[in-house]
């Protein structure tokens, strides 16, 4: 059933966002360094790896230069254009054609790098392998700002990420999984929303019964 909405869902966006996702294609192909798409290894249902499709944001060599895969707020390596597409998440929007195609789910945990997946504790890389990766989830949407909350930890990125955002994340998509309907995935769906346009909305008055709020991630960050 689930796979049916999000097929039925998802072509549909995909026709009705033509009209942004074509001019956005042309910007991109005008200016930076020419390229409208960007794939990038992610690590899906039982393990699987497959190509997620992006917007192209940052330079071409960009994970193999300064914090790799874990991309920081004011990023030198990304592009002007591209600062706008991540800030509206538009980047995003190509990973439709991942969900038309069956890799990704429109509700799911986020999919990730393997460096990134390897971060995660094995109960919960179980519990993720048994889930299609989603266009957005539980865990995106509380880590909407991710970018500048690493950016803000004054401890080194990748550390940071290792040690605070990878288990709290962790908990958040076994939450999901213990209470995943359809029902819920709406509420995630709308939520996803909202927060573009209302980032400061706290999830948590929303989502009852989420794992307890870390200290990292203060009252100010997520109201």
């Amino acid at each position: 059933m689930k796979r049916f909405f999000d097929f039925i869902l998802t072509t549909f966006a995909f026709i009705v966002l033509s009209p942004l996702l074509i001019p956005v294609m042309i910007i991109l192909k005008l200016t930076g360094e020419h390229y409208i798409f960007y794939v990038q290894q992610r690590i899906g249902k039982n393990g699987k790896t497959f190509g997620l499709l992006k917007f192209a944001t940052m330079l071409k060599d960009s994970p193999n230069i300064g914090t790799g895969d874990i991309t920081t707020r004011n990023d030198p390596r990304v592009l002007p254009f591209g600062r706008f597409l991540r800030k509206t998440k538009i980047n995003e929007l190509p990973q439709i054609i991942n969900v038309i195609k069956g890799d990704m789910s429109i509700i799911g945990p986020r999919p990730l790098t393997s460096g990134q997946f390897d971060f995660y504790s094995d109960e919960v890389k179980e519990v993720i392998g048994k889930m299609s990766p989603g266009l957005s989830g539980v865990g995106s949407i509380v880590f909407r700002d991710e970018e500048s909350i690493i950016s803000n930890s004054g401890i080194p990125h990748r550390e940071f990420y290792e040690k605070n955002i990878a288990p709290y994340k962790g908990e958040l998509e076994k939450w999901y999984f213990e209470h995943k309907s359809l029902l819920l995935d709406f509420k995630l769906i709308v939520l996803t929303v909202l927060v573009i346009f209302k980032p400061q909305l706290d999830v948590y008055k929303i989502l009852k019964g989420l794992p307890e709020r870390p200290d990292f991630l203060s009252k100010k960050v997520m109201q």
